[in-house]
């Protein structure tokens, strides 16, 4: 655990902070050696990155692997060994160089397909919250409809003209109370009706 501890704290001071840092003095005294120098560092550093998620995950287990970690982050910053510009000429340039247009080919049908998944999603997207607008809309259309509906013509034409009306439970009884009397009516003149055709 301590060796994992250390071995971040040179990774982040040495391998990060130094090097922003001596990037920032070679912008500033746009010395093209000291460019080219912290632009293969950075590659290297980039790979290295990458690399080390793979291996702390597979190789930690190792003995002295943190400290060969340190080891090398040591050799690639160090003026005497010039370890990023060794492993940039050596290696990557060359391999690179050779692989260039296959992987800008590769970029660029993946940069193709990423516009054209997110315009699809984007579609899609637009779509559901269409749908998703409509039927509340209708939905909601639904119910102040069925509100109006239970309202008769008395029951509007009692609302005085200033907006206020009659309270709302007497609005609604009253008819209620109407239609059941004229029902009850109904019944029992067709029942007498009926009683007077039968005898």
């Amino acid at each position: 655990m301590v060796s994992w501890i250390i071995s971040r704290l040179v990774v982040l001071i040495f391998g990060t902070l130094y090097p922003a840092y001596s990037s920032y003095k070679a912008v500033k005294s746009k010395d093209v050696r000291e460019y080219v120098k912290w632009m293969m560092y950075w590659i290297i550093f980039a790979l290295f990155t990458t690399a080390e998620v793979i291996t702390d995950l597979f190789l930690c287990w190792l003995p002295f692997y943190y400290e060969l970690k340190i080891a090398f982050m040591v050799w690639l910053l160090s003026p005497y060994t010039k370890g990023s510009s060794v492993l940039y000429r050596k290696f990557v340039h060359p391999t690179l160089s050779s692989k260039e247009k296959d992987i800008d080919d590769y970029l660029c049908q993946a940069k193709d397909k990423s516009y054209d998944t997110l315009m699809h999603f984007g579609r899609k997207s637009l779509n559901v919250a269409a749908t998703a607008a409509v039927m509340a809309a209708t939905k909601g259309q639904g119910v102040l409809s069925d509100r109006l509906r239970s309202f008769s013509m008395h029951d509007l034409t009692t609302i005085d003209s200033d907006g206020q009306g009659k309270s709302s439970a007497s609005v609604t009884t009253q008819p209620v109370l109407g239609q059941h009397r004229a029902r009850a009516m109904m019944r029992s003149k067709s029942d007498a009706a009926y009683s007077k055709t039968s005898s």
